[in-house]
């Protein structure tokens, strides 16, 4: 089965970025096909690469890029909401003309168009929110 995951949660502010996190690697781990992860709302916040949580808690960003590194699933983060939020890749921040960037590789800075075509091309689109 082809799945999809929404993520609107922010990190460490609700369970639903953990347990989209732990659902997806369960569903890779049972052979299923994570065709991506969009990241949108306060979700764009697990994207945010200078996140340094306390050694006693589970660092999701790195558990995202795991992920990515280790099953190849694309982790897109909604552009605008991003934005909104401080968070840039490398080509926004040098277009808005700011001096860094916190959103780095394997997260890519896409549109809500790519989470149209996300639920279009899966069996199920898996919501986790506050």
């Amino acid at each position: 089965m082809r799945y999809a995951i929404l993520l609107l949660g922010a990190p460490y502010s609700h369970q639903a970025a953990h347990s989209a996190l732990r659902f997806t690697r369960a569903l890779v781990e049972r052979g299923h096909e994570v065709a991506g992860v969009f990241f949108y709302h306060d979700g764009v916040q697990n994207a945010a690469r200078l996140a340094a949580p306390p050694q006693d808690e589970p660092h999701l960003v790195d558990g995202w890029t795991a992920l990515h590194a280790e099953h190849g699933v694309p982790l897109q983060v909604c552009i605008a909401a991003a934005l909104r939020r401080g968070l840039l890749d490398e080509r926004e921040a040098s277009r808005h003309g700011k001096s860094g960037h916190s959103v780095a590789p394997p997260f890519e800075l896409t549109g809500l168009g790519q989470l149209v075509d996300l639920g279009l091309r899966c069996d199920r689109l898996v919501a986790f929110g506050p």
